[in-house]
């Protein structure tokens, strides 16, 4: 009876010294979620005929809020010229520019793009530039992604190892892995509503598809308390989801402090381990960047 006695003290004594570490652990979290290195993958810099931001303003924003990488597009694509110069020149210290191509001179070749030649023009002109990534993002919807122009550009994507950043409904995703199945794709706002269990089934069956997640309903209940079913999204498939702020307005860059703010306040919810691979291990997976601290 001692010996059983003295086991049970023990063990009472050792679950009592983790519960009080549990408050410590906790702020740990919470203040490595707070300065962790995000990716921002859904990144626009438009200039229609001037950005909202001048370059320092957009750099200076990305510094305090810890966002160390950027997928960079913008319409026309010369803002994400001077994204690439400002880090080539050093101007941009600690950030990491991922140029992606956009099919886009002005707001309205989005309702155009998929049917005009001249997009696979400024495709193939702007990758003899020698840096870029990817093409996107861009919107496709429904049968509208057959149209050759689309298979053409998905095909010179894959010929030349580039990603997809399409802004698109399931029909159109398909359709893209339809005309190649050698794609790689990035799903911005992954869908928007797509129920979960789809998310998982697509990613299940498309090893290259990732999901961004700007703009993505579900996720958070009352109090930004994660979901069931995005907690265990993330448990099975944290290599597969990226971050987004998608500056597509002005408002989005005035708000971009509290859209950063919103993803940290999930991000401490989860295994540092999955926190780290969706805020900034995943970008340096897929698109090869040193590490950063």
């Amino acid at each position: 009876m001692r010996f059983e006695r003295l086991i049970f003290l023990a063990a009472l004594a050792l679950a009592g010294l983790v519960l009080m570490s549990l408050p410590g652990r906790t702020r740990a979290m919470a203040q490595d979620a707070a300065t962790m290195p995000i990716f921002d993958a859904h990144m626009h810099y438009n200039q229609e005929p001037n950005p909202f931001y001048s370059l320092d303003k957009v750099i200076e924003v990305f510094g305090r809020n810890h966002v160390k990488g950027i997928l960079a597009t913008s319409r026309p694509n010369k803002g994400t010229h001077q994204l690439m110069e400002a880090q080539k020149d050093g101007k941009a210290p600690g950030l990491w520019v991922v140029p992606f191509i956009r099919p886009y001179r002005v707001r309205a070749d989005i309702q155009t793009w998929f049917g005009d030649p001249l997009s696979i023009e400024l495709i193939e002109h702007e990758y003899k530039r020698g840096y870029y990534r990817g093409i996107g993002e861009f919107h496709l919807y429904g049968k509208s992604a057959w149209n050759p122009i689309v298979k053409r550009i998905v095909d010179f994507a894959v010929a030349n190892d580039l990603y997809l950043h399409a802004h698109s409904d399931e029909e159109a995703l398909l359709i893209l892995f339809e005309h190649n199945p050698k794609a790689k794709i990035i799903w911005a706002h992954t869908g928007f509503s797509t129920p979960p269990q789809r998310v998982a089934e697509l990613l299940d069956k498309y090893p290259a598809l990732w999901g961004e997640l700007s703009y993505r309903g579900g996720i958070t209940g009352p109090g930004r308390a994660l979901t069931a079913e995005w907690r265990d999204l993330f448990a099975r498939y944290s290599d597969r989801f990226l971050l987004g702020s998608d500056t597509w307005i002005n408002e989005r860059w005035a708000s971009y402090d509290d859209t950063m703010s919103e993803y940290r306040a999930w991000l401490k919810q989860l295994p540092r381990d999955q926190a780290q691979r969706i805020a900034f291990g995943n970008a340096a997976r897929l698109f090869g960047a040193a590490k950063v601290d």
